[in-house]
């Protein structure tokens, strides 16, 4: 498989579910911002959406959305436990989370990294994603994942769009329940071998 990428971004969660199922990849580093591989082709070529992550699949077919390749991934190693089983109300439980946190977390952050949004709409934002970091923390409260003691896709994926509240400003020591997960799946040892691959510290 070949996993294409910008560092930081909402790949580290597909990132990292590969590396803690065991899965051989390529990663293939993006430039958002210019639409480029690092060989200078036109990274829209490969997915006309223009945004990572994507993920060419062993058959050479595409699959982009986060939650849509965070699944596939799991599935191809169901002994590791990073999701329930298809066709279970607890993968279905994975799904509403995996969406809610795509719908109500990762999206909630674009106009903070948007140098032209207008201040008030930003704490307007900020003021939102309090209410939901609430309610993340009083379900997180007295387990170690989401879904209890087992990690998953879903925590993969909270902890990378919690880790940009450093790049704008949110201290998320505001909601200690938060920072003990952020901290917990840092020290994950696949969690660290990717964030060392793309760069980044724990």
């Amino acid at each position: 498989m070949k996993l294409y990428f910008s560092p930081g971004a909402c790949s580290l969660s597909p990132h990292i579910a590969l590396r803690e199922a065991g899965l051989p990849v390529e990663l293939v580093k993006v430039d958002l911002r210019a639409k480029t591989l690092s060989d200078g082709s036109d990274f829209r070529v490969v997915n006309p959406k223009g945004y990572v992550p994507a993920i060419q699949l062993p058959d050479g077919s595409l699959l982009t959305e986060g939650p849509a390749i965070v699944q596939y991934i799991a599935d191809q190693a169901p002994a590791s436990g990073l999701a329930p089983a298809a066709g279970t109300l607890e993968r279905y439980r994975m799904q509403e989370t995996l969406n809610y946190i795509s719908t109500e977390l990762h999206k909630s952050f674009s106009p903070l990294f948007n140098p032209s949004a207008p201040a008030e709409w930003k704490e307007q934002v900020k003021t939102m994603l309090a209410a939901r970091f609430d309610l993340l923390s009083a379900r997180l409260d007295g387990q170690s994942y989401l879904f209890g003691e087992q990690f998953t896709v879903a925590d993969g994926y909270l902890f990378t769009v919690l880790n940009w509240t450093r790049m704008v400003g949110i201290d998320l020591s505001a909601w200690p329940v938060l920072a003990g997960f952020q901290q917990r799946v840092a020290a994950r040892p696949a969690v660290q071998e990717a964030l060392a691959a793309e760069g980044l510290k724990g």
